[in-house]
């Protein structure tokens, strides 16, 4: 029997989904059962209380890492699959120029 019949997505979602819901049975059947308790609720922070004030207010510091690794991540894409010549140099200057920039913000 060929068993790369097995790697066919239909098939194979068909074969993992009862096999899914057998391991989260045997998973239900081995947890302990839920008592209504107020502590179990709360979130743990090593015995401290948790902040109340919003670590990074807004997205601005989030958006600024992203630019800057979709840029070194394509810059060095380009520059990876180009040929070294002296016409790089002025792309790998405003590459450099651009990742400067950001890490000013």
């Amino acid at each position: 029997m060929d068993l790369s019949v097995l790697l066919i997505p239909p098939i194979a979602f068909l074969i993992y989904v009862p096999l899914v819901f057998i391991i989260f049975g045997i998973g239900k059947a081995l947890a302990p059962d839920v008592e209504g308790s107020s502590l179990k609720r709360t979130l743990y922070g090593s015995g401290e209380m948790a902040q109340v004030e919003m670590a990074a207010p807004g997205y601005r510091p989030f958006f600024l890492i992203a630019f800057f690794f979709a840029i070194l991540h394509l810059g060095v894409l380009v520059l990876a699959t180009g040929v070294l010549t002296p016409t790089m140099i002025p792309y790998l200057a405003g590459l450099m120029l651009a990742l400067i920039a950001l890490l000013l913000g």
